[in-house]
């Protein structure tokens, strides 16, 4: 396939599309005899006729043969019909002149994607309407109706009316509106006129400065990256102007059209500028993102370029992928846009190396001149590295590991004439390679050497070396976690996140993730934990447990790799258990001794707790942006340190006995914080509370708490709410005296939920008076403590409301908007409710996996109160559009449910609560 670099019209394909039988000629339409004025509605008609019938027939052809690049062809055809026959007829037949003067003449020029005949169904029309010099009346006549009409038309259309001097003046002064005419195309008028402005820009504006221009080129895509995130794989890329989209293919053809003079990527090929395989990656890129772009434009009914969660599914649907075993039908769709994008880089790369090479710049001609130097057995080009032979890699394949050994350790780039050797040996990368010690000694140094592998090791993956390499990680190499809180692909994750661990080796990170930071100086297997990192999701998409079949996959790859026994067993526990600290922190109680007994258990060495924290940090931080927070790092940092106090001990008696002696050092610390109180009233509140309320919060907090309890004592009060911020956490915490009653926990999450806070945490405690002291961490719609005094006011009428028996919350919160995207509807959780009797000494753990929206914990919550089961504490996690609610109950003996016909219905009304309400009308 020929893709052209549009300097006329676009061309025809055999695509079965008639543009007469859709756009006829308007001289068919309309009466010779009819007036100018008399016709004007029968124009309108048959233009939108046109219009309409004609992208009706390219949809129907589009869902016919997916094929993006005839419909934006026609499309532009189309239009070119429509223009010139309005174009036309406004000159010839509204505003005719029998001797136009030389001040007449008048040129309509397409421009951008129009000029390139690249239409999407949405895209703007550019238009030029180019004069001799300036506008005369009848310009603007002209000039006015054709407009006016295409916007009637429902079009969007930017233009310009310019002389040929300024056309030429604007580009020399703006590289937009050079791209912009580089990209012109004659649509109708005078024809000379436009030849005349073709000979001038070329002459004026195209010659001489083609350096300058690439340069600037090359800078307004990695602007333009950097915006739109910097990096091929986030999951709602824009198809359009992100990284790897058709923006980058346009870069490369503006580029190649100034430096080479060619009018198609083809031409490149006989240039020996691309391989006759490169041309074709080209243009099967091209046909894909194009065809991706009409289909997404058609699907959202508006000019859309970014490929959302809700309409990936359907478009996937549309694009006939479907559900394999392990992946899904959208995951496939995804997997393969990725996989596209990674070509385009890879174009992107070879060509834009040799642009700087070809652009005549002074730093390259010497380079040019000068005697190559040598290094490792590879040639130094500038600041890449080279190949000496072009049978290299068939000589050795080993060099291809070596290439970017080399490279990281003498911090150099690969160069594209390497990276198309590669791609031709790439299958010489086989298990002779595999097993080679010094290859494989070679990777480890990269992983675990001084300098950041990050950089590295994505050049080895987007030159398809990491996954022959490692044929796990091939496996994973662009697939698609399809949820809305991860924001990467597998591979594009791990990397950032091999990358995230140097830097907190390194000493960067340490205000961001201090625990980490602390805890890398003191560990010695560091070479298991920077395996475990680059194999801990290494086995996503294979429809079992990821954590489990990754771990036999460290046992099969770190002795390969050089590890020690020791070493490839921590790194297959690492991997086994990479999700345990931020399931048992976000998860569990960790005010219960149980949940701190069976964590420690599990970890059993201090090692290992400190390389499963630092593992744990880095997997989250990596995850995308927003999703480490201040929350996240004091529950990982409170585990530890509970963990490695209860390692410390040799046995539960001990710990018990620390647990005491924590309790009597809370209780001390809090007096001296009351100096005003006396200390019979310091220790008749220290009877209110049992051992659990002691060990849930610290001396100020008690001392808050303290001071709340007597205010409502002293004002005859059953109900007292207060606010403070934890700084540390970024929450704010909402703190309720009142007297217990079943119901009270729904109805406080219930009033929360109204203001639209959300719960990340909750304590609930009854004390021995009778009164209920329940504790809430609560963030705003920005993840972050309430700002503001009208917040806190709000929040405090609602619950004095709900309370009161005031504000009828099932009502008020069945008639509230979900605060999630509408893109979070396109995602299904299986709603899950999971009992453990196992999990705490007193109470017994409820586990509720679904999918969030207004209300739910309310309508939870309300569900067990009606249960008549009591709620200890809850473990509130939102994790994008899923929630993993966690309760710690009692029935109403204080005891754990372990009566089977009881579980049952707890489990079934639970998830009678989960259900969508759409579900629960159609039940």
């Amino acid at each position: 396939m020929t893709v052209a670099l549009p300097h006329s019209r676009p061309r025809a394909r055999r695509s079965g599309f008639d543009v007469d039988e859709y756009a006829p000629a308007l001289a068919r339409v309309l009466g010779d005899g009819d007036s100018a004025e008399a016709s004007r509605a029968a124009v309108m008609v048959a233009l939108r006729r046109s219009l309409e019938s004609g992208r009706e027939a390219l949809a129907r052809r589009l869902a016919r043969d997916d094929d993006g690049d005839a419909y934006m062809i026609d499309h532009a055809r189309l239009l070119d019909r429509i223009v010139m026959a309005l174009f036309d007829y406004t000159t010839e037949r509204l505003f005719p002149v029998a001797n136009p003067t030389t001040g007449e003449r008048l040129a309509l020029v397409a421009l951008g994607g129009y000029g390139r005949g690249d239409l999407a169904p949405f895209s703007d029309l550019d238009l030029l309407f180019v004069l001799p010099y300036k506008r005369t009346p009848r310009v603007e006549q002209v000039v006015e109706h054709v407009l006016y009409t295409l916007w009637d038309l429902g079009l969007k259309v930017g233009h310009a009316v310019r002389s040929i001097d300024e056309c030429v003046r604007l580009a020399k002064g703006d590289v937009l509106i050079r791209t912009s005419l580089l990209d012109r195309r004659f649509i109708a008028g005078d024809a000379k006129l436009y030849r005349d402005l073709d000979r001038k820009y070329h002459r004026s504006v195209e010659t001489g400065s083609e350096t300058a221009y690439v340069q600037a080129k090359l800078a307004e895509r990695d602007a333009r990256h950097k915006r739109w995130g910097d990096s091929r794989y986030v999951l709602e890329p824009n198809v359009k102007e992100g990284k790897g989209g058709l923006r980058d293919l346009h870069t490369l053809q503006w580029i190649a059209k100034t430096l080479y003079k060619v009018h198609s990527i083809d031409e490149l090929v006989p240039l020996g500028k691309l391989t006759a395989e490169e041309a074709q990656r080209f243009a099967k890129a091209q046909t894909f993102l194009r065809t991706v772009r009409c289909w997404l434009q058609l699907t959202a009914g508006r000019l859309e370029d970014r490929l959302t969660f809700d309409l990936q599914t359907e478009i996937g649907q549309r694009l006939a992928y479907t559900d394999h075993a392990g992946a899904k039908g959208v995951e496939r769709f995804m997997k393969h846009y990725f996989l596209v994008a990674k070509d385009v880089g890879d174009l992107t790369r070879v060509l834009c190396a040799d642009f700087e090479t070809s652009s005549g710049t002074t730093r390259w001609q010497w380079l040019r001149r000068s005697r190559p130097k040598k290094v490792g057995g590879f040639l130094v080009s500038g600041d890449r590295l080279d190949i000496a032979r072009d049978d290299q890699f068939a000589r050795d394949p080993v060099d291809m590991i070596r290439l970017f050994a080399t490279a990281h350790d003498k911090d150099y780039d690969v160069h594209p004439h390497a990276l198309r050797a590669i791609r031709r040996e790439l299958r010489r990368i086989g298990p002779d390679v595999r097993e080679d010690p010094e290859a494989n000694q070679l990777f480890l140094d990269i992983l675990t050497g001084p300098k950041n592998p990050e950089t590295t090791l994505r050049r080895m993956n987007e030159a398809g070396v990491l996954g022959r390499f490692v044929p796990d990680f091939g496996r994973v190499v662009a697939q698609m976690q399809y949820d809305m809180y991860h924001w990467y692909t597998v591979d594009e994750h791990t990397l950032q996140a091999m990358g995230i661990l140097h830097r907190i080796a390194a000493g960067e990170m340490k205000d961001e993730l201090p625990l980490a930071s602390d805890l890398i100086q003191q560990i010695a297997s560091h070479r298991a934990l920077s395996v475990a990192l680059l194999l801990h999701d290494i086995a996503k998409g294979r429809g079992g447990d990821h954590s489990v079949l990754g771990a036999k996959v460290a046992q099969h790859l770190g002795p390969r790799l050089g590890l020690s026994p020791e070493e490839v067993e921590t790194a297959s526990w690492l991997v086994r258990w990479h999700l345990a600290m931020s399931d048992a922190a976000f998860k569990r109680d960790l005010e219960d001794e149980e949940t701190v007994r069976a964590f420690a258990e599990l970890v059993q060495s201090p090692e290992r707790l400190k390389l499963l924290a630092i593992l744990t940090s880095t997997d989250i931080r990596a995850v995308g942006p927003g999703r480490w927070n201040a929350w996240k790092s004091a529950l990982l940092t409170e585990l530890y340190l509970r963990a490695d106090e209860w390692l410390a001990t040799s046995s539960d008696e001990q710990v018990t006995s620390r647990a005491r002696a924590r309790i009597d050092a809370l209780k001390e610390n809090t007096r001296t914080l009351l100096t005003d109180w006396s200390d019979g009233e310091f220790e008749r509140f220290a009877r209110l509370g049992s051992g659990g309320y002691w060990l849930a919060f610290d001396p100020a907090g008690h001392a808050h708490h303290a001071r709340l309890a007597r205010e409502a004592q002293q004002l005859g009060r059953e109900f007292v709410l207060a606010t403070r911020d934890d700084v540390g956490r970024d929450v704010t915490e909402v703190t309720v005296y009142a007297a217990d009653h079943p119901g009270l926990f729904a109805r406080l999450a219930g009033a929360i939920a109204w203001t639209g806070l959300t719960i990340v945490d909750a304590k609930i405690h009854t004390l021995t008076n009778g009164m209920a002291l329940d504790v809430f961490s609560v963030q705003d719609a920005s993840g972050s403590a309430l700002e503001g005094e009208s917040a806190r006011e709000k929040l405090t009428r609602a619950v004095e409301r709900a309370l009161a028996g005031k504000l009828l919350l099932s009502k008020e919160l069945a008639r509230k908007p979900s605060s999630l995207p509408r893109r979070a509807r396109s995602f299904q959780v299986t709603p899950r409710v999971l009992i453990d009797n196992g999990a705490s000494k007193f109470h017994t753990v409820i586990e509720i996996n679904g999918r969030d929206r207004a209300g739910l914990l309310h309508a939870l919550t309300t569900t067990l109160t009606r249960l008549s089961l009591s709620i200890a504490t809850a473990k509130i996690s939102t994790y994008g559009h899923k929630v993993v609610d966690v309760f710690y109950v009692r029935d109403v003996f204080g005891m754990k449910i372990t009566d089977e016909g009881k579980l049952g219905k707890v489990r079934e009304a639970l998830l009678k609560a989960l259900a969508e309400p759409e579900e629960k009308k159609s039940a």
